[in-house]
């Protein structure tokens, strides 16, 4: 969530019972006034994309934030010993049994099992049930699960198949505190699960990097015709083009999304009806 994601989302995430997430991609500048912001607000975690990771960034993150998280690529020991030295807890989001095996020889604590149905960069290649059955028989580490979950009941899911918790993106790209573009929101509440499509479109700058976004963008920036930059930026509430042609990252679980909402809201939400279904399922 770098284009979007906010310290204010962040805090109000972890006050709301869960694990606020920053990005680390702008740097070390930009994420040391994050962090200075964050202050001691609660249990607050760093995600950083390998290919464009800043090894300061990575280095302040470790010492300041309870969780750092790498995703794309190979785990490697390097980075992840990196992290661990600074006091974090370190964890990588894999989209495959074997990856889930690297994270664990690269010295992970935890485990990030992606299916194919997150929005975003998708390392995922099958569903995400089936690829948590894969990761938990692979590794003995937690894992929390990621991809397609919008809901109490998609929560009670993954928790039953045994992930120990999971990450939720799409939800909290429509939350009052992130600073996604007001059409990108717009067109997030109006989207269903078969709105979304997996491409590789938006790929300057990052080739070869399976993407779910919102099908309407790709045909919006087809309609720019040779105006369109078809780059991996989100639009974030200050941009000024046209935003509906950049790239609306959305996993499959869009149709979650259908209001904007507090982040306190849609964790409250998420949650009560988890525990419900998961009451329901035990008697």
């Amino acid at each position: 969530m770098a284009g979007v994601a906010s310290a204010q989302l962040a805090i109000a995430v972890a006050a709301a019972g869960g694990i606020g997430m920053l990005s680390g991609t702008g740097g070390s500048k930009d994420l040391s006034a994050q962090l200075d912001e964050v202050g001691a607000a609660g249990p607050i975690g760093v995600n950083f994309l390998v290919p464009f990771l800043d090894r300061a960034a990575l280095e302040e993150a470790a010492s300041r934030a309870s969780f750092v998280e790498l995703f794309w690529g190979t785990p490697d020991r390097q980075l992840v010993a990196a992290a661990s030295e600074g006091g974090a807890r370190t964890g990588w989001q894999v989209g495959s049994a074997d990856e889930a095996r690297a994270a664990r020889d690269a010295g992970c604590d935890i485990v990030i099992a992606q299916g194919v149905e997150a929005g975003g960069h998708v390392r995922g290649v099958v569903g995400l049930l089936p690829l948590l059955e894969e990761v938990q028989s692979a590794v003995d580490l937690p894992v929390m699960a990621a991809g397609g979950i919008g809901t109490g009941r998609a929560m009670a899911a993954a928790l039953i198949a045994g992930a120990g918790g999971v990450r939720i993106g799409t939800r909290f790209v429509a939350a009052v505190e992130a600073m996604a573009h007001p059409a990108y929101v717009d067109a997030l509440i109006e989207a269903r699960a078969q709105d979304t499509v997996l491409t590789t479109a938006f790929g300057t700058g990052w080739p070869d990097a399976p993407h779910r976004v919102l099908r309407a963008c790709i045909e919006a920036g087809e309609g720019l015709g040779s105006a369109q930059v078809w780059t991996p930026n989100w639009p974030s509430v200050g941009y000024a083009g046209a935003a509906e042609a950049r790239a609306l990252y959305a996993g499959q679980s869009v149709g979650a999304v259908r209001a904007r909402q507090s982040a306190a809201e849609i964790v409250a939400e998420v949650m009560q009806e988890a525990e419900a279904v998961i009451a329901a399922d035990r008697s």
